[in-house]
C-alpha cells in the first residue's frame, strides 16, 4: 500500500539532512520543507495527463506529488543516495540517474520539465537550461523555481548558502530562460501569508532568521519556536504574479520565484 504521495508504507529509511535539499518528516525542517511544497501544490494542474521530467528530484516527494496527476514521471538526479532512496520510497516513479547537464532523455520526450531549487545548485546553469530545451517538445513548458538572490542573500556578493554557486533574481533569471530558447510567460512570487507574517513579527521581524540563527547556534532550540515552525502548512504560504497589481511588495520582495516559460 502506498500514501497520498505514493511512498510505500514501509518507506525507506529518511534521506540524510545535509544542507543541500530539504526532505520531509522533520519537524525543525519543516518550515523549509513547506515552502518548498507550496510550489509543487501550485503546478500540478499544468502537470495533468502531461509527460513530465523532473530534474533534480531530490528525495523524490515531489515528483510523487505530480504523480497523482502526470500521464508520467520521470525523476533525474545525479546524487547516487537520493536516487536509491527515490526508488525505494517512491517505487511507481521512473528514476534515472545523470547529470544535469547531460539529462538521460531523449529529444523532444517531455511535456513540462520542473526544476525546483536546484538550478542554484549548477555551475553552468546556460548548459543546464540548453538541456531543458532539448528534453521539451516546442511548445512545452518548463517550471523554474529558485530563491530570490534579493531577499536570500541581501547585501551578499556570494550566496549565504554554502551549497549554491550563483543565486537569480527576478530579471537575471529571465535573462537566463531567454537567452535559453524560453519565452518567459510568468514570473510568479512565494510570499508569507498572513499567519507567517505574524510570526515574522512575534519572532522579532524574521521568522526566517529565528530559524536560522538557533540552527547555526548549536543550541536547543526553545519549545514555542520549535511549536511554531512544526506547525507550518503549505497553506500559509502565497503565490502572487508579478504581474498583478495586489501582489505583496512585487516581484524583488518575494521569498522565492518561480518561472512559467515555454519552449521556442
Amino acid at each position: 500500500m502506498t500514501d497520498a504521495q505514493g511512498a510505500t508504507d514501509d518507506a525507506a529509511p529518511q534521506l540524510a539532512l545535509t544542507g543541500e535539499r530539504t526532505v520531509p518528516g522533520i519537524p525543525e525542517e519543516n518550515y523549509w520543507f513547506r515552502r518548498h511544497e507550496i510550489a509543487y501544490t501550485h503546478v500540478q494542474d499544468r502537470c495533468a495527463d502531461a509527460r513530465v521530467l523532473e530534474a533534480g528530484s531530490g528525495e523524490g516527494y515531489g515528483a510523487a506529488m505530480l504523480a497523482q496527476v502526470a500521464a508520467s514521471v520521470t525523476c533525474v538526479d545525479y546524487d547516487d543516495a537520493a536516487v536509491a532512496h527515490t526508488r525505494s520510497r517512491y517505487p511507481g516513479l521512473d528514476v534515472r540517474q545523470g547529470n544535469l547537464i547531460d539529462l538521460p532523455v531523449d529529444d523532444a520526450s517531455v511535456d513540462v520539465v520542473v526544476n525546483f531549487q536546484v538550478i542554484e545548485h549548477l555551475w553552468d546553469q546556460p548548459k543546464f537550461v540548453t538541456e531543458c530545451h532539448r528534453a521539451l517538445v516546442p511548445g512545452g513548458t518548463l517550471l523554474m523555481s529558485t530563491p530570490n538572490r534579493i531577499t536570500f542573500s541581501p547585501g551578499r556578493d556570494t550566496p549565504l548558502n554554502p551549497f549554491h554557486t550563483r543565486e537569480l533574481d527576478a530579471a537575471e533569471l529571465t535573462e537566463l530562460l531567454t537567452d535559453g530558447g524560453f519565452d518567459v510567460v510568468a514570473m510568479l512570487g512565494v510570499h508569507h501569508g498572513p499567519r507567517l507574517r505574524a510570526l515574522d513579527e512575534r519572532w522579532g521581524g524574521s521568522f526566517i532568521d529565528a530559524q536560522i540563527d538557533r540552527a547555526l547556534s548549536g543550541r536547543p532550540w526553545p519549545a514555542d519556536l520549535a511549536a511554531d515552525v512544526a506547525a507550518v502548512d503549505t497553506a500559509d504560504f502565497e503565490i502572487a504574479d508579478a504581474a498583478d497589481p495586489a501582489a505583496p511588495a512585487g516581484i524583488d520582495a518575494s521569498l522565492d520565484l518561480l518561472a512559467v516559460a515555454v519552449r521556442r
